[in-house]
């Protein structure tokens, strides 16, 4: 029997991002509202993590809400009609259903019907993740225009008892346009997973076992000495991985976006890159706190704001964690 050759699909050679968006809590919680039930202090958490303070979202706000808001921001940025949207990817751990996904109630809600839509499950990873995801699709031709969005409430996952990561999170998101590009705008992903080390960072416990009655509703926890250890000397090596990868050196980078985990793990992994004074280092973590798959796309639109002088630049974004996860590329900024 003859097999006919099926016909394949072809996209443009390059994309990049168009526009970016963004979406924060409406709250600022500083360090003095969460200290007393950890048993600490202001200065304490300063000096562990940088954060001064950091955004929550009130009761009534989804972590869908976010999204959709960053979204809307986003498609208004990149100058193009919603509808010509094929593909919603957002990367988030906190949306309140396992089904249906936040990412086809967002395209809904800002009219790119009916593109295909799916949330992304990376952890603090997740929006470099859906950026490579993004990209390929447009590449072979399966996407014209791609939207992304890294969105969270984490606390709606925090114990406030707990001193290992509660007074890290915050909530927000952020979100891109990606579409197609004359010239190379997001280059090869360097990414991966350990699974070994799974148990470093996660939920205390299973849905299943909270139902059954066996523990109380899940929250995240983790092993901080374990994951920073991990982050400053692991992931670095994947941030110069990256830089190789995308043909370019630190000193012709105008911005450095890790995801926000911890001020001491940026500094470190300035140092270990050799970054020049010119470069741009996203500390968002200071006054937004950590907000996992949203805090890469969050850092960059403040950036974006703060220095307008570094549009059309390149940036090296990376993000890592629970999994353990972890991606990394360089892209040009919009």
């Amino acid at each position: 029997m003859t097999i006919p050759i099926l016909q394949q699909s072809q996209g443009p050679a390059f994309t990049r991002i168009l526009g970016m968006g963004a979406a924060r809590g409406d709250l600022s919680v500083p360090n003095d509202d969460l200290i007393e039930p950890i048993n600490s202090s202001d200065e304490w958490i300063r000096q562990r993590t940088g954060i001064i303070e950091r955004t929550r979202a009130s009761q009534d706000v989804l972590a869908v809400d976010l999204a959709s808001d960053a979204a809307k921001e986003a498609i208004e940025a990149s100058g193009i009609d919603p509808a010509q949207i094929d593909a919603v990817i957002i990367a988030t751990i906190s949306n309140i259903q396992q089904t249906p996904s936040m990412a086809a109630v967002v395209a809904d809600r800002v009219g790119a019907n009916p593109a295909a839509a799916y949330d992304v499950n990376a952890a603090c990873a997740g929006y470099p993740y859906a950026i490579a995801q993004a990209d390929s699709l447009i590449r072979t031709g399966v996407a014209k225009y791609a939207l992304v969005i890294g969105a969270e409430k984490l606390s709606d996952v925090v114990d406030p008892e707990d001193r290992s990561i509660s007074f890290l999170l915050g909530d927000g998101a952020g979100a891109a346009v990606i579409g197609p590009s004359d010239f190379p705008g997001i280059s090869a992903t360097v990414w991966g997973s350990d699974g070994s080390k799974a148990g470093a960072v996660g939920m205390n416990a299973t849905l299943q076992e909270y139902r059954r009655g066996e523990a109380p509703w899940p929250t995240l926890r983790q092993e901080g000495q374990t994951v920073f250890r991990w982050a400053v000397w692991d992931m670095a090596k994947v941030a110069k991985e990256a830089l190789e990868k995308a043909g370019v050196t630190a000193d012709q980078l105008a911005a450095f976006i890790p995801h926000q985990a911890n001020m001491r793990i940026i500094d470190e992994f300035a140092k270990q890159l050799k970054l020049p004074e010119s470069v741009v280092i996203a500390r968002d973590i200071a006054t937004t706190g950590n907000t996992s798959a949203a805090s890469i796309p969050l850092a960059t639109h403040r950036l974006l704001q703060e220095h307008p002088e570094i549009s059309g630049g390149l940036a090296l974004q990376i993000g890592f964690g629970a999994g353990l996860v972890f991606a990394a590329q360089v892209v040009v900024l919009p």
